[in-house]
């Protein structure tokens, strides 16, 4: 079984159990593979559009099963359509990071 996610709060954010099992095995992912940085990278770039794309996560639901269950990934999906769920997947990727470290 995975190792838990902390709590992490955004204010203004709820977040589910699934949602954040979801972030969580996301950002185990990224940070074993050492993509950390290139990761929180390309988020903070594309936060103005965080809206759109978790809109096209929905499109493509369909088709993703080998990273995520489908309920994983609209679970992901519904988290990023509130922009605040964007640093709540920042926090958790950096904080990843820092048990790995």
């Amino acid at each position: 079984m995975p190792p838990e996610t902390p709590s992490i709060s955004v204010p203004g954010l709820s977040v589910s159990a699934e949602q954040a099992e979801a972030v969580g095995r996301v950002a185990r992912f990224i940070v074993r593979f050492g993509m950390t940085v290139p990761a929180l990278l390309a988020l903070e770039t594309v936060r103005p559009l965080s809206y759109v794309g978790s809109q096209f996560m929905h499109l493509l639901s369909p088709s993703i099963g080998a990273f995520l269950s489908a309920t994983e990934w609209n679970a992901m999906a519904a988290l990023l359509e509130d922009r605040k769920g964007l640093d709540y997947v920042l926090l958790v990727i950096e904080q990843q990071d820092g048990v790995r470290a």
